[in-house]
């Protein structure tokens, strides 16, 4: 089998770039997954993604012991499956702060130039919000049909503590709250697969090949001329190689082919091939802490799985089955001097507890709050088979001290007076913490993933940076990586919409050679 591109990875990038760069019926692509059909109802029923963790759909990783978190390991979901983590995730749509771009500080990528591919792939229903969005692309983005009450009363919550109620959640700056823009159309998620793949399959230049795993690149004379995949199985390309495998397959890939820091490899005990010592460094992720209380009203998501809920999707496609969980939002600075927001909080009409994996004790609220910037750096390597994810979470005490700012805003949110109607007890994990050393301690021993991870394979012009500005591998032709591993900073913002941007600029990138 022979293509002029093969792209590796069908999740939120690599669906782009099948799209994008088959569009042209005289070039020949290949997309691989190691996954397999997205035809499931808990992905196409919004609020069912977490029924998806730890299952066939889900790459079900597990961080390294975390010394910041009193030795816990974390659990990472990550898609395995047409879609990709886009199959799988909260459909939020944020693109994030124009700082995050312009801060990157790599030519071609500064906020005003990347804007025009966050718009290309934006297709905003209802109404145009100032020409912030595109309307025309193939991602869908819409309000939620069926918000919960207890939504509201956030949103309520946060203008008593003065903040801005956003017209709009994606504009240049996003300093304030607003309800979550969600990744739906008609009430249904609306993944990569959806938006970019599907339509693109009826072309005949495009294959895809689905539950295969790509085991490395093959590189010879200094290029890229195929991969390998399952039993010695062979696929070339004439033009390029193209990652799109994400924050953990794309670096693991590259290391598996001999491309990396060669300490790493030997350790893994792979033969280097050529040296590179970002691969796989810069790991950065949002850590989520938690404010979960009882409700006294039996009106949370508790309720979603009742028969009339149930009926309600299925006939009309509103009700409490079409949540995204995450349904409002709010970006605000812990200090004044910060330059930009520096936290999150998300509001979740349900409790929200072991990555929603242990079944609430009742109706509840959630208010989860986050580092948007993080300073702790982590890393992806090899220990022989092994794969080891390292964050390296609260390694940086700058980290500790925005991390119990933040959820002592979360605190103040849940005691303004209009959510007190909903908002009871605390539930468990969640207690009172006044001190923050106490705080601080909470933090440590319930704090998650937001499932944000980001930046192993970094663009940059510096020794650590693993591709250029044109997302090309640095000192091997035929070979890119376009996914969120390429982000030299995390963004104020979720990754998605900002990884569909990479692809959409990869694909021109590509094609002018």
């Amino acid at each position: 089998m022979e293509y002029d591109y093969v792209v590796v990875g069908a999740g939120s990038a690599g669906c782009v770039l099948a799209n994008r760069l088959s569009e042209d019926p005289r070039t020949t692509v290949a997309l691989l997954e190691s996954g397999g059909s997205d035809r499931k109802l808990e992905i196409k029923m919004p609020i069912g993604f977490t029924k998806l963790f730890k299952t066939e759909y889900d790459w079900n990783f597990t961080t390294e012991k975390q010394a910041g978190l009193h030795g816990r390991q974390l659990y990472w979901p990550r898609g395995r499956v047409l879609g990709g983590s886009s199959s799988l995730n909260g459909q939020m749509w944020v693109r994030g702060h124009r700082t995050d771009y312009d801060d990157w500080n790599v030519p071609g990528w500064t906020y005003d130039e990347v804007l025009p591919y966050f718009q290309r792939a934006e297709r905003r229903l209802g109404s145009s919000h100032g020409g912030t969005y595109g309307t025309t692309g193939p991602i869908y983005i819409s309000d939620l049909r069926s918000p919960n009450p207890t939504t509201e009363a956030f949103l309520r919550a946060c203008a008593e503590l003065g903040w801005t109620r956003l017209e709009e959640l994606n504009g240049p700056d996003h300093e304030g709250f607003a309800p979550a823009a969600v990744t739906q159309r008609r009430g249904r998620r609306w993944s990569s697969a959806d938006a970019y793949l599907r339509p693109a399959m009826r072309r005949r230049n495009l294959t895809v090949l689905t539950n295969v795993s790509v085991k490395r690149v093959l590189v010879e004379g200094g290029r890229a001329v195929g991969v390998e995949y399952g039993d010695a199985q062979r696929v070339a390309v004439r033009k390029e190689v193209i990652l799109c495998a994400g924050v953990i397959g794309s670096p693991q890939l590259l290391m598996l082919s001999g491309i990396g820091d060669p300490e790493d490899l030997n350790a893994g005990g792979i033969e280097v091939l050529h040296r590179l010592p970002g691969v796989g460094k810069n790991l950065q992720d949002h850590l989520a802490s938690f404010v979960i209380l009882h409700c006294p009203r039996p009106v949370t998501l508790v309720a979603a799985r009742s028969i009339h809920q149930l009926t309600r999707f299925f006939l009309t496609r509103t009700g409490m089955l079409t949540s995204n969980l995450g349904e409002a939002m709010a970006f605000v600075r812990t200090r004044s001097d910060e330059p930009a927001p520096d936290v999150e909080l998300l509001f979740l009409p349900a409790p929200f507890i072991d990555d929603g994996q242990t079944p609430p004790p009742g109706h509840g609220l959630t208010i989860a709050s986050a580092v948007l910037r993080p300073e702790s750096r982590g890393r992806i390597t090899l220990n022989g088979p092994e794969l080891i994810i390292d964050p390296c979470y609260l390694t940086s005490e700058t980290d500790v001290r925005r991390q119990v700012a933040a959820l002592k805003i979360a605190k103040r949110v849940a005691a303004a007076n209009a959510l007190k109607p909903y908002a009871g007890k605390p539930m468990e994990p969640y207690r009172v913490a006044d001190t923050d050393d106490e705080i601080a301690e909470l933090i440590r021993e319930h704090s998650q993933s937001a499932y944000h991870p980001v930046g192993t394979c970094k663009m940059g012009q510096d020794e650590h940076a693993v591709v250029d500005a044109s997302l090309r591998i640095r000192g091997i032709r035929g070979l890119r990586v376009a996914d969120a591993s390429v982000m030299p900073n995390i963004i104020r913002g979720h990754p998605h919409a900002a990884t569909v941007m990479i692809a959409e600029k990869a694909a021109d990138l590509i094609k002018a050679g």
